[in-house]
């Protein structure tokens, strides 16, 4: 009997069928979602035929495919044990995270869970669980891909532990206020009422892992510090988990600027996707030219997101890879004319 309350057996051969065997059944409505909606998202997911009897799971298709049913599904079934609630997000997670060993919760040392004041934040794709561990192991951190991956919200929790654990004094959060089709200027209200939507998406994220008792308090009291980047020009962060997102339209010059306030005991996160840039065209993204300029330099790493670790409504992954597609219809092979 597993720790998950299953018993997984492989028969013999190596195209058997995976059987499962589960002892709680007051767990099985909330493992296999209504109307098995969970069972058949991974089957699916995964191209495998689950058939159900009671208590009891057989999972037919390629070896590799029903391993990874059977593990996505200990997965889940662990998690519910727990008391934590399973939608399609988790299952889809489950999947991607099979065959991935688990880790234990944030504590004295590194993990790929982050436990928040509000909530419980785990992975949900290979490289978001690579992102969370260089997030804790590096003093700076690219993220780099398209949207939906998690890139912000990851570096705002492990910036939120670290603040509550006593390894930073305060967290700081950045954003360039560059417009996307609209002009600043044309906006009701004073210079705070023009820069706060720009930085609501990090509000959203410290709002979802703090009660807001907390947020509120921190932010009177400087601890946590939200800014538009052309605030930040000589400063020096100590002691801080300094964020800039949406970093790929800011000018290389704006780069250079926030890289070089990293004080002692400072970490950074900087965030973006450099298929969407708004910079006027022609202007050439500081994200794009950091990368280029700062590639193999010693105490600072890239993790690179592609369409595979895209965690929203799953139309949003099929959206990032027909715009991939189009785009790389759109750039002429080597050594051709453009």
């Amino acid at each position: 009997m597993t720790s998950a309350g299953l018993s997984p057996a492989l028969t013999g051969r190596k195209a058997d069928p995976v059987s499962l065997k589960f002892e709680d059944n007051s767990l099985l409505p909330a493992l296999y979602g209504e109307h098995d909606r969970n069972l058949a998202r991974i089957e699916q997911l995964l191209g495998v035929s689950i058939a159900s009897r009671g208590n009891c799971l057989t999972i037919s298709g390629p070896a590799a495919s029903a391993g990874s049913a059977r593990d996505a599904l200990m997965t889940l079934h662990k998690k519910i044990r727990k008391g934590r609630p399973v939608d399609l997000g988790e299952v889809d997670a489950a999947v991607r995270m099979a065959n991935i060993t688990d880790d234990e919760e944030i504590g004295g040392t590194v993990s790929s869970i982050v436990n928040t004041k509000r909530r419980l934040i785990e992975p949900r794709s290979a490289m978001q669980k690579e992102y969370l561990k260089a997030l804790h192991e590096n003093e700076l951190v690219f993220g780099l891909g398209p949207a939906g991956t998690g890139k912000t919200y990851l570096a705002v929790a492990v910036a939120v532990t670290m603040l509550m654990s006593g390894r930073v004094n305060r967290i700081i959060l950045s954003r360039p206020a560059v417009e996307a089709g609209e002009r600043l200027g044309f906006l009701p209200g004073d210079l705070k009422d023009k820069i706060d939507p720009y930085l609501r998406p990090l509000y959203d994220a410290l709002y979802d892992m703090m009660p807001a008792d907390q947020v509120t308090k921190r932010l009177e009291s400087g601890e946590i510090e939200v800014a538009p980047l052309a605030f930040m020009r000589g400063r020096t962060l100590a002691n801080a988990y300094i964020i800039l997102d949406e970093a790929q339209n800011t000018t290389p010059t704006q780069m250079k600027m926030f890289l070089t306030r990293l004080g002692e005991n400072g970490r950074m996160a900087v965030t973006g996707d450099l298929s969407q840039v708004d910079l006027p065209l022609g202007a050439k993204s500081g994200l794009r030219d950091a990368v280029e300029t700062l590639d193999g330099v010693e105490g600072t790493t890239f993790v690179r997101f592609t369409d595979v670790d895209v965690v929203r409504h799953p139309l949003v992954t099929r959206i990032v890879r027909a715009y991939n597609a189009r785009d790389n219809r759109l750039v002429p092979p080597p050594g051709t004319a453009p």
